[in-house]
């Protein structure tokens, strides 16, 4: 939540000083070890789908699902699915019919019983006013539809030809009971000021996400964006609500805390700070003396990287190089550990630098040419996409399609205009020619290769593994094979001339 937790020094809470520095954020102390409590993870669950005709019909009855004690109860718009299914993503059928989505998890010890409670709620919920559509999954499509609910917001908010969405204000919350009307008013607040957003969050904890159109890169729109935020904020203190329901308040609520504390609680949280880090070193000017929001933004009105000609076109980014390294948010879905590909070379590793998000940093950062100077020659960036392997597995599993594999290639092409590329792109990359001029003497090409002095000095020069070696040729090549059996080594299309007999001999190898 929001601030910092004073309430656990209270004399009824055992002036519990560990719980009043969760939370926060670095500004106090720095944790080198933690004991936590841990809480039951159910064997057995069940996921039930419900569509509504709107997000705020689906709000409306968060306070009914609540009694059943779900384990999760997810909420998401119907514009999510539409992003998806643009891209093409797999399994949306699943999701209920509507453009208010919910997503309910029950779980229990014993099997059979989450799935015969999920069935009463669906009997409850389909008889009454609301009547949502509803489906049961199971196992196997529960796993597809939280895949969906996981990658649907990023989906959203990097749409071809759109403006780009932006987390400005993001997890504010207020009570479920509540969410309802609470929702109806931020959507006419972003219609004011003609903003695009999309709903998604924790509805049976209040906590709504969006990513926002605001316009980041321009004087007044940054100044819009400071009006609509301080709006926001007054609508969800008018509700009693947290500025910050689950990422904490850093630099973007810091300066906001008074509306929701007011100045003596704030004095409170400075005195606070000030008892713990009085040199003001820890992670200052978050949470109490704070930035304000539009201080220090990524973008910013200054925001200008230099429109550079590409290979690659880039059509879903506006054809620009610039706009496709803004495409990572940070969810950092690149540093999982368990499940799926990307990023193998972060797997190895676990440094950032090598990670789908680092390397999509480092060509930001490179494009910015603040703190990396050297542009297309710049060796920080080179050594970050040294060890990527091109598997596109982050165009594929990265919620917003970053395509490191692609960047790679663009700098690459850009970074050896102006140098020699190493001797191994040049054996490996021209291997036609060499496996042409090798058939000529197979056997010399052989001894050359895989002679014990000559391979040392072979991978050497090539920077080959020492496990590795190079396969041998065969002692007569492919095409003399097949001249001495008749088959023909040059194929006309839409010409008998390529033709021969269906008999095995002359059958060509695949």
């Amino acid at each position: 939540m929001s601030g910092y937790n004073l309430d656990q020094l209270l004399p009824e809470h055992g002036l519990h000083v560990a719980r009043a520095l969760v939370g926060s954020e670095g500004t106090c102390a720095i944790v080198l070890e933690a004991t936590v409590r841990l809480i039951p993870n159910p064997r057995h669950r069940t996921l039930v789908g419900l569509g509504y005709d709107d997000t705020f019909a689906a709000a409306d009855q968060v306070p009914e699902i609540l009694p059943f004690h779900p384990i999760g109860l997810e909420g998401f718009e119907g514009a999510m699915v539409d992003g998806l299914r643009k891209k093409g993503a797999p399994n949306l059928e699943l999701v209920p019919e509507g453009r208010g989505i919910l997503l309910v998890e029950l779980a229990s010890e014993e099997p059979g019983e989450s799935r015969r409670v999920a069935e009463q709620l669906v009997e409850r919920l389909t008889s009454g006013r609301s009547q949502p559509r509803a489906r049961v999954y199971t196992d196997a499509e529960a796993a597809a539809v939280w895949r969906i609910r996981e990658s649907g917001p990023r989906a959203a908010s990097n749409m071809p030809g759109a403006p780009p969405r932006w987390e400005g204000w993001d997890d504010a919350s207020v009570a479920p009971q509540r969410l309802g009307p609470y929702l109806r008013d931020l959507r006419r607040l972003l219609d004011e000021f003609h903003y695009d957003a999309a709903f998604y969050g924790h509805f049976g904890e209040g906590c709504i996400h969006m990513q926002v159109s605001f316009d980041l890169q321009s004087d007044p729109g940054v100044r819009r964006y400071a009006d609509f935020i301080d709006r926001a904020a007054d609508l969800v203190v008018s509700y009693g609500g947290s500025l910050s329901g689950e990422h904490g308040d850093g630099q973007s609520r810091g300066a906001l805390l008074p509306k929701m504390f007011g100045e003596e609680l704030v004095g409170a949280f400075r005195e606070f700070k000030s008892v713990w880090d009085p040199d003001n070193k820890l992670n200052p000017h978050k949470l109490v003396d704070a930035y304000l929001p539009t201080e220090n933004l990524r973008l910013g009105a200054s925001y200008s990287p230099p429109d550079l000609p590409t290979r690659f076109q880039f059509p879903d980014d506006g054809r620009s190089l610039a706009k496709a390294s803004l495409r990572c948010l940070g969810l950092g879905a690149c540093r999982k550990h368990e499940g799926g590909t990307m990023c193998p070379s972060y797997a190895v590793t676990l440094e950032e630098e090598h990670s789908t998000r680092g390397r999509a940093r480092m060509l930001f950062e490179m494009l910015q040419g603040d703190i990396l100077a050297d542009g297309w020659q710049d060796e920080h960036v080179k050594q970050a996409f040294d060890l990527c392997l091109s598997c596109k597995a982050c165009k594929s599993e990265c919620p917003t399609n970053v395509d490191i594999a692609t960047y790679k290639a663009e700098f690459l092409s850009h970074y050896y205009e102006r140098r020699w590329r190493p001797l191994h792109a040049y054996a490996f990359g021209l291997i036609d020619k060499w496996a042409r001029a090798a058939s000529i003497a197979p056997a010399l090409a052989n001894f050359i290769n895989l002679a014990p002095g000559s391979r040392a000095i072979v991978r050497g020069v090539l920077d080959l593994a020492r496990e590795r070696a190079l396969p041998p040729f065969a002692n007569v090549s492919f095409r003399k094979w097949a001249r001495r059996r008749g088959v023909p080594t040059v194929w006309s299309t839409g010409s008998n001339a390529a033709r021969t007999d269906a008999s095995p001999r002359n059958t060509p190898a695949r």
